[in-house]
């Protein structure tokens, strides 16, 4: 499931924990953001609370606020589902 920006406003404050399931390019290009961002500032220890991508032209940045805004187009990847595949 992809989350707009509506969507997850509305269900952060009652998330629970069951696994989203996200579109596999969203989350190829989501991790690929995170893993360019990670080798370019290896200094960095803060680690986001996920990545806002745009649903059609998979451009997106990494998120270090707990409450992200999102643009309509965006959705929201959260780290979770990142660190999956990177561990």
């Amino acid at each position: 499931m992809v989350y707009t920006s509506q969507q997850w406003q509305a269900e952060y404050t009652d998330r629970t924990e069951l696994p989203m399931l996200l579109d596999p390019s969203l989350l190829r290009a989501a991790r690929l953001i995170y893993r360019t961002y990670y080798e370019v500032h290896p200094e960095m220890t803060q680690r986001p609370f996920g990545v806002a991508i745009d649903r059609y032209t998979h451009r997106g940045k990494l998120i270090f606020r707990t409450k992200p805004i999102l643009l309509p187009q965006e959705c929201f990847v959260p780290f979770s589902q990142l660190e999956a595949e990177i561990y």
